[in-house]
C-alpha cells in the first residue's frame, strides 16, 4: 500500500428514472463496458489509488451484478447509499481505508472522463487545494419564467459547468459534510459543501468526454464521444 494514498468515491446510487427502460442507468451499457465499470476500471489503473467505493442502492449493495469484480476486487469495496447524494458520499468516504488522505468523489455517470482530468485534479489537491474539474460556459444564458418566457439574458464571464471527479483532503471534506449533516443542508456537489465553509476550491479543465449521460439520447451521444480523442 505504500504511496497509495487516494481514496475514491464513485456515487452510483441513483434511481436513474431519466435513463428509461426501467434498468439502473449506471448498470447499462455503453462503449463497450457497463458505465460503472469504465470509471471504477480508470481509477484503479492509477498506482496512487488504495480503494475504489462504488456507493450502490441497497437492494444492489448486498448482491452487485457480477461484473463489478472484473476489476482489482483487493481495491474495490461496495457500500450502501443513503437518502441524499451527500449522505451516499459519507458512506463512501466511512468505508475509505485511513491511508486515503485525498478523497476524490466522482458520478457513475461520467462513464468516459479521461486520466489527463483525474491527473489535474489529483495534482491541484496534492499542491494543497480543493479541486474540481469543470468546462467553461460557451452558450448564452437566459433565465426564464415559468410560463417560458424569458425575463433576462445572464451574463456568461466567469461561469463554469461543474464536472467530476472532485477532489479534497479528506479532513476538509469530512469537516465540510459533518457541517451539512449537523445544519441540515444539502447540495448537488460536494464543492458547495466545502465553499460553505469558506474555504477555496479550485477549478481544474475538465473535458467535454466527461459528459453526464443523464437520459436515453445522451447514450448514443456518449458511444460517439468514445471514440474521439480528449
Amino acid at each position: 500500500m505504500s504511496g497509495r494514498d487516494v481514496g475514491v468515491v464513485i456515487v452510483a446510487a441513483g434511481a436513474s428514472t431519466r435513463a428509461g427502460d426501467g434498468e439502473l442507468k449506471q448498470f447499462r451499457w455503453v462503449a463497450g463496458r457497463p458505465m460503472l465499470l469504465h470509471s471504477l476500471q480508470l481509477f484503479q489503473e492509477r498506482a496512487d489509488v488504495a480503494m475504489v467505493v462504488c456507493v450502490l442502492p441497497r437492494q444492489y449493495a448486498g448482491d452487485p451484478p457480477p461484473w463489478i469484480f472484473q476489476s482489482d476486487a483487493d481495491r474495490m469495496l461496495v457500500s450502501v447509499g443513503g437518502r441524499t447524494r451527500a449522505e451516499s458520499v459519507r458512506n463512501g468516504i466511512a468505508d475509505l481505508p485511513p491511508e486515503c488522505r485525498i478523497v476524490l468523489v466522482h458520478d457513475a455517470a461520467r462513464p468516459l472522463v479521461p486520466m489527463t482530468v483525474v491527473d489535474r485534479v489529483i495534482d491541484a489537491v496534492r499542491a494543497g487545494t480543493s479541486a474540481i474539474a469543470a468546462l467553461p460556459v460557451i452558450d448564452t444564458l437566459k433565465e426564464v419564467s415559468a410560463d417560458g418566457h424569458i425575463v433576462r439574458t445572464v451574463p456568461r464571464d466567469g461561469l463554469w459547468r461543474a464536472q467530476t471527479p472532485q477532489g479534497f483532503p479528506r479532513d476538509l471534506l469530512l469537516r465540510a459534510h459533518r457541517a451539512a449533516e449537523d445544519g441540515g443542508y444539502d447540495a448537488t456537489d460536494d464543492a458547495a459543501l466545502v465553499e460553505r465553509l469558506g474555504e477555496p476550491v479550485l477549478v481544474v479543465q475538465g473535458s467535454e468526454r466527461a459528459m453526464k449521460v443523464t437520459d436515453t439520447g445522451d447514450f448514443d451521444r456518449a458511444e460517439a464521444m468514445y471514440g474521439l480523442a480528449d
